[in-house]
């Protein structure tokens, strides 16, 4: 049953079909083919069938797919799908990517730059317009239906117009509001009326929703309501002047009170539940437990160069192997830079200071920070004899040693992991982070690499992390997180590796969770402790323990930007956070190439949203061009 919304949309009645939205959101989908309105809306089961092309049109481009009969004109099909466009104007803009393909308009993204005619913010604003239109008819023909099922229909169809307003008004601010069909010019909204829209229609449907978990997978119920409003109350002083941190609060809490959950199955084995988010099983192997609302892939009967084959495919380049990621080769161009690599780096110091009372134990050698000579590396008493440190070391040999005396050392004669007095140098082969314990109470020691916070997940053979040109694929570190792998190391369904199964999410439990824990910190009057646990939570699934708790004084504003970015990046969010946080634009936080300068410089405000497209402007007089553009 879960399956079977997701096959669905690939048999879907071409009921809907729009020509380009060039025109404005005024657009009233066409039907080219014999299959009329009053056959898709004779009966609950046929209006299901139009209910599916609405959610079609997030994850595919067109009716033939990958491509060749576009519901886009005048640009790439491929480059057109709605999450990639997404990841473009949301993640490539920000800190999180990098691309080194020159297609016009691309590089202005990320050197932000763009202008009013840049061919991926007009794609971006035609899709979500199309949409627009194809709720508005699916709205008003369903309604003419008196089965009871249809009114959950409706309602999703709401939520799904509600979801496109929400990010139209987040990319563009102020757009025409169009909840009929209708061929008058529409007027321009602004973004408060677009955002007070948005509230009532999500209040509206909320009870005439399916309860939570009970609709088919891929299929939208009233925590996807829910979790809209958190968002939108997040940002709700962004977008109109007035702070909704409580309703933000309030809604994040109903969310994770429903029947969603953080997924902690590692049903991979490799330490970690997170991973299995992003891999080609994530609607059966645990993680659709998480899933609030995503995009649904198969690499056989939903194909398209967006969606998730493109996030895959683009970030394989270089010496990677593609095989490993289960498709057929690299489209050689997505990176990340170096502030997203960095927020990953381990707070050794922070580490140590959780292990307990700090002893006259210590490590010496060259494989530590300050060789033979000392002073030594000082080790944590944990127990009765029992001390222990997290080290970064060096290639080369240790010892421990106590307070700095050679008349009191140990090494390591066998190499076997028990300890003689005066024992030979303890070899270290490969330099990185350990955790190492030392137990006199039965002579023994272990080094154990420290893997740390598995979130990053980053390719880094033959790759630089300083970016010197964009261009070059090795310029950056390369991002591993999304593949067409099961849970098993089985590749996707399709055998020849050109398309992807990997389901995208859009609404996930784990983002709710860090917006309790924001909308908390700017006043929303909720529990602080709760929103540490929750935050604790999501950092022992990344650690695969507690070594990465935090406590309450930890819990800053800042803290949660950057966890938000280690828990999302690449999902198409980084933009409206720093937005929201005032850093997208300004010198405050700088990140390599942003404002086309190599070591970043800040740019002008305007551009914390993008312009409406040009042909817009010309063809409806009503609408204003925002302003900068």
């Amino acid at each position: 049953m879960q399956q079977k919304f997701k096959y669905f949309i690939v048999i879907m009645i071409f009921s809907l079909v729009a020509i380009s939205c060039h025109e404005d959101l005024n657009q009233s989908p066409i039907d080219p083919d014999s299959f009329t309105e009053q056959d898709v809306f004779s009966n609950a089961t046929e209006a299901q069938s139009a209910l599916a092309k609405l959610y079609a049109s997030f994850a595919l481009t067109g009716q033939q797919g990958p491509a060749g009969q576009a519901d886009i004109q005048d640009i790439d099909e491929g480059f057109s799908q709605y999450s990639r466009m997404l990841f473009n104007l949301n993640e490539l803009t920000t800190d999180h990517a990098v691309v080194g393909w020159g297609d016009a308009g691309l590089p202005d993204l990320h050197g932000m730059y763009w202008s009013s005619s840049n061919d991926f913010s007009e794609a971006m604003y035609y899709r979500l317009a199309q949409e627009v239109s194809f709720c508005n008819s699916f709205i008003d023909n369903a309604s003419i239906l008196s089965d009871t099922e249809v009114t959950s229909y409706i309602a999703e169809a709401r939520f799904l117009r509600a979801f496109t307003y929400y990010n139209l008004m987040d990319l563009y601010g102020s757009v025409p509001l169009v909840t009929s069909v209708t061929t008058e010019l529409p007027s321009q909204a602004t973004r408060t009326e677009l955002f007070n829209f948005i509230e009532t229609e999500l209040l509206e449907i909320e009870t005439l929703l399916k309860d939570s978990g009970s609709n088919e997978y891929g299929r939208v119920d009233k925590v996807a309501a829910w979790a809209l409003l958190s968002k939108l109350y997040l940002n709700a002083e962004v977008w109109t002047g007035a702070t909704k941190y409580t309703e933000s609060v309030t809604y994040s809490n109903k969310v994770m009170t429903s029947s969603y959950i953080i997924n902690t199955t590692d049903a991979n084995g490799n330490g970690s539940a997170y991973d299995e988010l992003f891999l080609a099983d994530n609607n059966t192997n645990g993680a659709q437990n998480e899933f609030i609302f995503a995009l649904n892939f198969d690499g056989l009967r939903s194909q398209t160069y967006g969606g998730s084959t493109f996030i895959v495919h683009a970030a394989i380049g270089g010496s990677m192997n593609a095989t490993d990621f289960g498709v057929n080769g690299g489209w050689g161009g997505l990176r990340t830079t170096k502030n997203l690599v960095n927020k990953f780096d381990v707070d050794v110091a922070a580490l140590n200071n959780n292990l307990g009372t700090q002893s006259d134990w210590g490590l010496v050698g060259d494989a530590t920070l300050n060789s033979w000579n000392g002073p030594d590396m000082e080790m944590f008493e944990t127990a009765t004899n029992v001390f222990s440190i997290y080290a970064t070391l060096n290639t080369g040999e240790m010892k421990f040693r106590f307070n700095e005396d050679w008349g009191n050392n140990y090494g390591d004669d066998n190499n076997d992991g028990s300890l003689e007095a005066g024992g030979a140098n303890i070899p270290v082969t490969s330099a990185g982070t350990y955790f190492i314990t030392l137990d006199l109470n039965n002579a023994t020691y272990t080094i154990t690499p420290f893997v740390g916070d598995s979130r990053g997940m980053f390719y880094k053979d033959g790759q630089t992390l300083e970016i010197e040109e964009i261009p070059t694929f090795e310029n950056g570190y390369a991002v591993t997180k999304f593949k067409n792998i099961d849970s098993s190391g089985n590749q996707g369904s399709d055998a020849a590796g050109d398309f992807v199964d990997t389901d995208l999410p859009l609404l996930r439990v784990a983002e709710i969770y860090l917006n309790y824990a924001e909308a908390t910190l700017r006043g929303g009057g909720g529990d602080l402790s709760l929103a540490v646990t929750k935050i604790n939570e999501l950092r022992e699934r990344a650690y695969g323990n507690t070594s990465g708790n935090i406590s309450s004084g930890d819990l800053t504003l800042d803290f949660v930007l950057d966890e938000r970015s280690r828990e999302l990046y690449w999902e198409g969010q980084r933009r409206t956070d720093l937005v929201r946080y005032n850093y997208f634009t300004s010198d405050t936080y700088l990140w390599p190439f942003k404002g086309d300068t190599k070591d970043g410089s800040g740019v002008d405000d305007y551009r914390n949203i993008f312009p409406l497209p040009n042909n817009i402007i010309t063809t409806n007089p009503n609408l204003i061009q925002n302003t900068g553009y």
